[in-house]
């Protein structure tokens, strides 16, 4: 008895409750080395502290009681590792989607900082602008026939495709539509992609991936959504004023849409843009 250690002392050495030594006890997890008949007093070896560690480090790894237990009750040490090696499987995607959602959030955070620095609506401006990766979807309906409402549905599939795939929900915020370049030479306005922006991590949520070139783009900047057609226009008349040849496809995209202004609607502020060269 002498030396024991009881229960209080053994769960202060050890930073865990004594609710917590009665608990394992129950269950089959610690035993007490001793437990007076009398008093129901529980006292411990001290090299039963080695156990109650790896109890701890693996709840620390948020595996249940109950899975612990059967490690124990089974002593083998492969069963250990599986479960070190599924936990660790876990870990890294938990790491993946944190990194997403704080690329998402520096993105939005970005937007709203051009949103507060850009020109006023109807401006059109040169503008060099980094690679990006799209994850798109065709779009089924053209909303420019429809209206904004053949829009939010369109948004609102490719959102329920990608949840559906864990995508953080952060990171669909980050919208943008395209029209193809023979079409808007043309001044025809059919919707072809639908999708969102990204880093990298994006080909864990989807197949459809494309980078957008690095590259100077000719842009034009609106807060109406019912104004994209007539400034669209505007844009590619610029460039044809200017001699600057299309070389890609025409996008908008969305700066910002945070709905705190108007209660019935979008409050989207826009990015036309379609990438450019010069001639030499």
């Amino acid at each position: 008895m002498k030396d024991l250690i009881p229960i209080g002392k053994m769960a202060a050495a050890n930073r865990v409750t004594i609710a917590t030594l009665r608990l394992y006890d129950q269950m089959g997890l610690l035993k007490p080395a001793y437990t007076d008949p009398d008093s129901g007093y529980r006292y411990y070896d001290i090299k039963q502290t080695s156990r109650l560690d790896f109890i701890r480090y693996m709840r620390e790894l948020d595996l249940s009681l109950a899975d612990i237990r059967s490690i124990l009750e089974k002593e083998d040490i492969t069963l250990i590792e599986e479960k070190l090696v599924e936990k660790d499987n876990q870990i890294h995607q938990q790491l993946r989607d944190l990194e997403t959602m704080h690329e998402a959030v520096e993105r939005t955070i970005q937007a709203i900082e051009r949103y507060r620095k850009s020109p006023a609506s109807g401006t059109i401006s040169l503008e060099f602008i980094d690679q990006r990766t799209i994850l798109y979807a065709p779009c089924r309906e053209n909303f420019y026939e429809t209206g904004i409402e053949a829009y939010e549905k369109t948004i609102q599939e490719l959102r329920a495709a990608l949840m559906a795939k864990g995508l953080p929900q952060l990171l669909s915020y980050s919208l943008g539509t395209s029209i193809l370049k023979s079409d808007f030479e043309e001044g025809r306005f059919v919707a072809d992609k639908v999708f969102i922006f990204g880093d990298r991590h994006l080909e864990d949520y989807g197949e459809n991936i494309r980078l957008l070139d690095s590259g100077m783009y000719a842009c034009i900047y609106l807060d109406n959504f019912n104004d994209e057609i007539s400034c669209a226009l505007r844009l590619r008349d610029y460039c044809r004023e200017h001699g600057y040849a299309l070389d890609g496809d025409y996008i908008c995209e969305e700066l910002t849409e945070f709905n705190v202004f108007d209660m019935k609607q979008r409050n989207m502020y826009l990015r036309l843009q379609v990438p450019v060269r010069f001639q030499k």
